[in-house]
């Protein structure tokens, strides 16, 4: 093994816990929100903010730095974003504060931006093909969900099932936090050659740059695409507990567990995309995947109308709903990485950080949208009413998906019609 090689292999081994890292506090907050309910008295209203705290820093900070990064250099920015992160848990049990909740989402939105735009422009210089940037940006993805699934079991083992509200779950981010430290040193010790990165624009024409990019009818219905997604599956993962909870009337402890069945689904998924997108046109597979997620929706949701709550609820004695609706995860996991790679393998290399930034802030937005609108409808209409409302930003989807095809298949002739 070459020394180029070592180096390349640990910085995709860095890359991919970096996600995992990410992809357990990211996708806490459906946690967080039950256990700020029932430990610090927090009404749903105040906290279906959380998610705005967490989703606006990244789209903020992501806008504002992604043409720097290239300069400031990603492996860099990787670990000064877990730098972030590592002081933030170890303060969140040490306040034991619904403030210092917010603080801490404002921390890991902050580094996520600094982490995204990062790893996605790293897959650029890490890969040479669109067939292998797809591979190694599916692989990394679905890292990210197993991530997520770790998170909700790490999170439920920290519950106390006799006193839920008791602050002991707050211990979780000490292990966090000696999970940031390690993947800190990995990253210290790792290399990563960046100079294509830096080639083509100064750092003020990068930033003019996402304007300019934003004009290109392709990325224009990517990022149609990608807001929509995020709407979708933000909506899901965070309400999803409580939906559990209130809804289901699973115990709070099993309520965080059973939300992991998304998280395996997801992961799942993106695992045999990886496989189908090989054989299968990728908008012919992503259309099928949304008209599925509206189908479950429509089948799971009545088997929640008739769950009672049950004085010793187990595994066994749980509604059917608990096992069948966290399954839509399965037919979303291919879309998200699928459309970033079909947008990103279209541009040159030096473009990447611009094109990460706005994948980035439209992501933010989207994800903020929906666990907001989500939130305020679960307060006046309910779980399973918020849920049927899903199907409109489906619908939406697939008319967006439709256009991306369109303008991928444009582009693709524009650039052989040049190349000739």
């Amino acid at each position: 093994m070459t020394v180029a090689t070592a180096h390349r292999r640990r910085m995709i081994a860095a890359m991919i816990l970096t996600y995992m890292m990410f992809g357990v506090l990211l996708n806490s907050v459906g946690t967080v929100i039950l256990q700020s309910i029932q430990g610090f008295g927090i009404d749903k209203a105040q906290a279906s903010i959380l998610e705005a705290f967490k989703d606006l820093p990244i789209a903020v900070v992501s806008f504002l730095t992604a043409s720097l990064l290239p300069r400031l250099g990603y492996r860099r920015s990787m670990m000064i974003g877990l730098g972030l992160v590592l002081v933030a848990c170890a303060l969140m049990p040490l306040l034991a504060a619904f403030w210092m909740t917010k603080a801490l989402f404002i921390a890991t939105g902050v580094a996520f931006a600094l982490v995204k735009v990062s790893v996605y422009s790293s897959i650029g210089l890490l890969t040479e093909g669109k067939q292998a940037h797809a591979s190694l940006t599916s692989i990394i993805e679905g890292w990210f969900m197993v991530g997520v699934l770790a998170g909700y079991w790490i999170f439920a083992w920290f519950i106390d099932p006799q006193s839920p509200g008791d602050p002991v779950w707050l211990d979780v981010y000490w292990l966090l936090a000696g999970i940031a430290a390690v993947i800190l040193a990995l990253l210290a010790g790792a290399r990563l050659d960046e100079r294509a990165a830096r080639d083509g624009h100064a750092a003020a024409e990068s930033f003019l740059d996402m304007f300019r990019l934003i004009a290109l009818p392709l990325v224009a219905a990517f990022l149609a695409s990608a807001f929509l997604y995020v709407l979708i599956e933000q909506s899901v993962g965070t309400w999803l507990p409580t939906f559990n909870r209130e809804i289901l009337h699973l115990p709070a402890k099993m309520s965080v567990q059973a939300a992991s069945i998304f998280a395996v689904s997801l992961a799942l998924g993106r695992l045999a995309a990886g496989l189908a997108l090989r054989r299968v046109p990728w908008h012919g597979l992503l259309i099928g995947c949304v008209l599925a997620m509206a189908a479950l929706v429509l089948l799971a949701l009545p088997l929640a109308r008739g769950a009672q709550a049950q004085a010793q609820m187990t595994w066994m004695s749980a509604p059917l709903a608990a096992f069948v609706f966290p399954l839509i995860g399965l037919f979303m996991a291919p879309i998200y990485p699928a459309i970033n790679s079909v947008v990103l393998s279209s541009l040159p290399k030096s473009r990447h950080a611009a094109m990460t930034g706005l994948i980035v802030v439209f992501s933010a937005l989207g994800g903020t949208t929906g666990s907001f609108i989500t939130g305020q409808l679960f307060a006046h209409i309910g779980g399973g009413g918020a849920f049927y409302l899903s199907l409109l930003p489906m619908a939406l989807l697939v008319l967006a998906i439709a256009a991306l095809r369109r303008q991928s298949a444009r582009a693709e002739a524009a650039a052989l019609a040049a190349a000739a």
